[in-house]
């Protein structure tokens, strides 16, 4: 595996893990097909095997059978060192260096790889941008950083030798929810810009779906129940599981999925204008507040057509 790629397939091939001691498995016969450069979401209720699987895939914990490759490789195959430099890391608390600057954390694996000190310096630069810091926060520690911004930095330190893989283990779960909401957004950004392969562990349903291209749910004993799009899992919940999972508003959850933008729109006028970037499901919340039917989307001065809540119903059908 190349370090140093945009992205790569990862397929979990049948692949059983037991703890001893317990009478289930943590996860069983999991098999799974996430094409490269795809955000993955795993999620599910406590006793799913998310952290397990997750952490199979870099080696922090073997497993018993089956097989997980890399593009096309068994990851029992590549040496550890090469592997785990390969894939990118990222904790709940960010699990930063205390005694290093965010500068010398960000540069942790790509000092270990040998790259020359001018190489390492412009890349740290270029990730404080990216993740959305600013120049002076190099040399900050993080004891001086506030919660959003270690996982920040956190995020910055697994992109640094630019992996092909990012492993996220419930990142955003410590956080309040106006941080962990714009960290989110963030991400979503940063993944469609650095094209990596995101596997995203969380018990959040909202934030899944917020976040996935594709979705894993496990239920207990690490079975995987249906592993679909959002907007599908949404609309068709493979078993009632998977129903009282993610709820009894499916409807609306798979409204906000879509933007005004990205939905048939009429010729006409309102008097409510919206933005294109608009929600469906805000847009029917705005329609509700202001007792009306329909709103004008607009992008600022040029109108792009009218959207009303008969539109929307007709989205669901």
């Amino acid at each position: 595996m190349n370090a140093e790629s945009r992205a790569a397939e990862i397929v979990f091939d049948r692949v059983t893990k037991r703890y001893a001691g317990r009478d289930t498995a943590a996860v069983t016969d999991l098999s799974l097909e996430i094409p490269a450069g795809t955000f993955c979401v795993l999620v599910g209720p406590s006793g799913g095997g998310k952290t397990t699987a997750l952490k199979m895939v870099n080696r922090l914990i073997p497993f018993e059978s089956g097989e997980i490759r890399i593009d096309g490789r068994s990851i029992l195959e590549l040496p550890l060192t090469e592997l785990r430099r390969g894939i990118g890391y990222v904790i709940q608390q960010a699990g930063l260096f205390p005694h290093l600057t965010v500068t010398e954390n960000i540069a942790t694996v790509p000092r270990l790889l040998g790259w020359p000190k001018q190489r390492i310096a412009e890349r740290c630069e270029e990730l404080l941008a990216l993740v959305g810091l600013e120049p002076d926060d190099g040399r900050r520690y993080p004891a001086e950083l506030s919660g959003g911004q270690r996982q920040r930095v956190g995020l910055a330190r697994a992109l640094a030798a630019d992996p092909p893989v990012l492993l996220m283990d419930e990142p955003f779960g410590a956080l309040d929810p106006i941080t962990r909401f714009r960290l989110q957004t963030e991400l979503r950004r940063l993944h469609h810009d650095v094209a990596k392969t995101i596997v995203f562990v969380t018990h959040d349903i909202d934030e899944a779906i917020r976040m996935g291209d594709r979705i894993a749910i496990l239920r207990e004993g690490g079975h995987l129940v249906q592993y679909d799009t959002p907007d599908a899992i949404l609309a068709h919940p493979a078993d009632d599981f998977v129903a009282q999972f993610i709820g009894e508003d499916r409807a609306l959850r798979r409204l906000a999925l879509r933007t005004l933008d990205s939905v048939p729109l009429r010729p006409g006028v309102a008097a409510l204008r919206v933005a294109p970037t608009t929600t469906v499901r805000n847009a029917i919340s705005l329609m509700i507040e202001a007792r009306t039917e329909s709103v004008l989307v607009a992008d600022g001065d040029r109108a792009l057509g009218v959207f009303s809540l008969d539109d929307a119903g007709k989205l669901l059908e």
